[in-house]
């Protein structure tokens, strides 16, 4: 198949994957998406919202219709690595055996990954970035795709253990999870009060993702565009000759290389799948939000005058 009938291809099945998560997750259409070029670029995501906005549910309805083995791990503040990683224990012929931990699967739900100590935290880059992990001095390959997705509560801080920013810049998204409208609500409501359990049917394999996040990689950007996202990553440094008012005024440090990669990679799949074989700099502009907003640390000016990291990646543009 021709790269542009893989595109086509995946427009259709793009829609379908929607259609499909949608029997379940009522509402959350920018969330969902997010999720899923995330997914089709190779990244992972950090979920931020209250609970009971159906977090759990909405990754495991997706890696239902995606085909793709799920865990879901509770970070508490006792976890310790061998709880994900797994563990080697001595079998009936005295042999060390390595027993998988729940990092082993396609989709791993790291749920209020900041409940856990760095220690614990820390377990998760090597695997998020290399896709395999080390344990006791033998290196093991994690099945592709791979794909983490962490959730935070933004609301209640005490006895949290935040993020080094080594590792947010390991997600390819930060996604803002907002309450439902109301009319969305009555839908939930009505949804989950009843006996009605909807089917998710798996539509993919996990050789067709991997196929499909290749044929991401091999999709061509112009010059133009690659400039432009690197021009709007280079804006958001305080420091740098590009920087705005607003930047310099409100921002103590902006966002690195991987924020450059990351906007192209996902502008990519971004036109991928609205039918675009090239991205131009609207596709780069519809994923800048998410990208940039875990990669840039407000000042207390900032925090003391009620500036949103939202209101100066918009000023970028």
């Amino acid at each position: 198949m021709s790269d542009v009938a893989a595109v086509k291809s995946l427009v259709t099945r793009y829609n379908a994957l929607r259609q499909e998560v949608a029997k379940v997750i009522i509402g959350q259409d920018d969330v969902v998406n997010q999720i899923l070029i995330s997914i089709f670029s190779g990244g992972h995501a950090l979920l931020i919202g209250v609970p009971g906005l159906a977090k759990t549910l909405m990754v495991n309805t997706i890696s239902q219709a995606l085909g793709l083995d799920f865990k879901r791990i509770q970070f508490t503040p006792d976890l310790m690595p061998s709880d994900i990683l797994g563990s080697e224990i001595l079998d009936e012929s005295r042999q060390f055996k390595f027993i998988k931990g729940p990092i082993f699967a396609n989709i791993i739900l790291a749920d209020e990954i900041n409940r856990t100590p760095p220690k614990t935290q820390a377990a998760l880059l090597e695997a998020m970035q290399e896709r395999s992990v080390t344990v006791s001095g033998h290196h093991y390959k994690l099945d592709l795709p791979y794909f983490v997705l962490a959730t935070q509560n933004p609301i209640e801080q005490e006895g949290t253990y935040p993020l080094p920013e080594a590792q947010l810049d390991r997600f390819m998204f930060a996604i803002n999870l907002d309450y439902p409208s109301f009319q969305e609500e009555v839908d939930v409501v009505k949804a989950t009060t009843s006996n009605h359990k909807p089917t998710v049917n798996a539509l993919f394999t996990a050789q067709e993702i991997v196929d499909f996040q290749q044929l991401i990689r091999r999709i061509p950007v112009a010059d133009n565009v690659i400039e432009y996202a690197v021009t709007m990553v280079g804006k958001t440094r305080p420091n740098s000759d590009a920087a705005s008012d607003l930047v310099k005024q409100y921002v103590d440090w902006g966002a690195g290389p991987r924020a450059s990669q990351n906007l192209i990679l996902a502008a990519k799949t971004h036109a991928a799948i609205n039918g675009k074989f090239s991205p131009d700099i609207e596709n780069v502009q519809a994923v800048a939000t998410s990208i940039l907003r875990h990669r840039m640390i407000k000042n207390y000016k900032a925090e003391a005058e009620g500036v949103t990291i939202e209101h100066i990646i918009k000023s970028l543009f």
